[in-house]
């Protein structure tokens, strides 16, 4: 059995969110060094018409938290979604990686050549479990993660390449 599936996505789960918590983290120490309140960016959007930061935040640990659970056939926590404050998204990143950390490479691995079905929208779309992982849950994961990213940019919070990257590596 290969292990392609395991290792193109557990690892890269945990690193990314990793590193997503730890800007967020860096966020609060800035907004404490700069003088301003984080909780203003709770809801900030770069464009009226996308989904405020909040939403990225919980759409990125969606992605990997569904996308890991659809392929391994696990059982994926329930979060409320209820999250307003920069300390609770931050725990739902926490809880998001302790959670795939349950998740095991065979339960993973086992999933290879599975036909996977997901909703979009108000439909659903059927992909092979490689596919899915490689074309839908990792792009949409690190899409909703860079969108965070910017957004903290774009408002001043010193994140460079490296936080984005490796993060979560150098704390």
């Amino acid at each position: 059995m290969s292990n392609v599936l395991s290792t193109a996505s557990l690892p890269v789960f945990k690193l990314m969110l990793g590193n997503l918590k730890s800007c967020l983290q860096k966020t609060l120490t800035n907004a404490k060094e700069r003088g301003f309140d984080a909780q203003v960016l709770v809801d900030y959007r770069l464009a009226p018409d996308m989904l405020p930061f909040k939403r990225q935040i919980l759409i990125a640990c969606d992605a990997a938290k569904f996308g890991a659970a659809r392929i391994a056939l696990v059982e994926a926590p329930k979060f409320d979604d209820t999250e307003s404050t920069f300390e609770q998204l931050i725990e739902r990143v926490a809880k998001t990686i302790s959670w795939i950390d349950t998740v095991t490479p065979q339960a993973m691995d086992q999933g290879a050549g599975r036909e996977v079905t997901f909703p979009v929208g108000k439909e659903t779309k059927t992909m092979v479990a490689e596919d899915y992982l490689l074309t839908w849950v990792l792009p949409n994961m690190y899409f909703h993660i860079t969108t965070a990213y910017t957004i903290l940019r774009h408002n001043g919070v010193p994140l460079g390449k490296r936080d984005y990257l490796a993060g979560s590596l150098s704390s």
